[in-house]
Parts: C-alpha cells; sequence; structure tokens
C-alpha cells in the first residue's frame, strides 16, 4: 500500500472514530439523567439532574410520574430569568426557583396543558433570578414547609 493510500486509510479511520463518539456523546447526554440529593429542612430527595439543553427542553414532559424520584433539578450555569412551561407533562407541579441554595419563589399546584400548541403554554417565571429550578409534584412543597428564603442543599 503506498504511502498516500495509508494516510487516506488513517484519515478515514479517525473521521469514522470521531463520527462515533459524536453519536455516543449525543445518545448519552439524550437518555443519561444524572441524581442528586436535594436537603430541604430535615427531608432528603433524590432527583434527577437537567443539565443540559435537551434536559432542560424534555424536562418531564411525557412522563406519567417521577417514579422513584422525588422531583427534577433544573441547573442552569447562568444565574437569569428562566422561564417555564408544562410541555407534555401529564401530573401537575409545584416549581421552586433556587438562587444559591435559596428558595426565591414558588409557584405551587401549577396544572397540566396537555394539548396545548406552543404558543398556547402559560409561561412561568419567578420574581427573581434564579440558577436551579426544582421541580416536584404538586403539593410537595407544602409537604416540605418550603418557603420563600428557606435555604436547600445539594449533594451527589
Amino acid at each position: 500500500m503506498s504511502k498516500s493510500k495509508k494516510f487516506e486509510f488513517k484519515q478515514a479511520y479517525i473521521f469514522i472514530v470521531i463520527v462515533v463518539l459524536a453519536l455516543v456523546l449525543k445518545l448519552y447526554q439524550t437518555y443519561y439523567w444524572p441524581t442528586v440529593t436535594v436537603k430541604m429542612h430535615n427531608t432528603q430527595i433524590k432527583v434527577l439532574v437537567a443539565d443540559n439543553q435537551k434536559h432542560w427542553e424534555k424536562g418531564v414532559g411525557g412522563r406519567d410520574n417521577l417514579g422513584e424520584y422525588g422531583g427534577m433539578l433544573f441547573i442552569f450555569p447562568e444565574t437569569s430569568q428562566h422561564i417555564f412551561v408544562m410541555r407534555d407533562t401529564k401530573f401537575s407541579l409545584d416549581m421552586v426557583w433556587l438562587k444559591k441554595g435559596e428558595v426565591v419563589d414558588i409557584a405551587p399546584n401549577v396544572p397540566t396543558e396537555l394539548g396545548r400548541t406552543e404558543e398556547q403554554l402559560t409561561q412561568y417565571l419567578a420574581r427573581d433570578v434564579s440558577n436551579m429550578v426544582l421541580e416536584m409534584p404538586a403539593g410537595s412543597a407544602q409537604n416540605y414547609g418550603l418557603k420563600i428564603g428557606d435555604k436547600v442543599e445539594i449533594s451527589k
């Protein structure tokens, strides 16, 4: 085999490896959901973590329930005004906005909006900026005694 053919073969091989790795990474980001423990007052719950664009868009949408998890924690790289909707969500939620571990707002008992178009979905936003949002089944925030100003601890 000539040097140029060997070089072309190596280039093709490297290209295929890169494409396969990119596909594996994309699948991993789509289907793997990390978990953390959230401590509120004296209660600890294990929650799913949404920490990338695919997970932020999907959220709890399409799920019948959260199964063994007590909620889903959305973690954002920046502190900002994060808007949430009930896209494809089949059960009512409590939304708890957090800034550096402190509750800055709570939207309790947010109802489902199945069958609505994206433009028809109600937008929920906090009264202050946040870097995380905790979604839990409706009634959870009250059950855990959460209120604005409370501290929430997050650990792996």
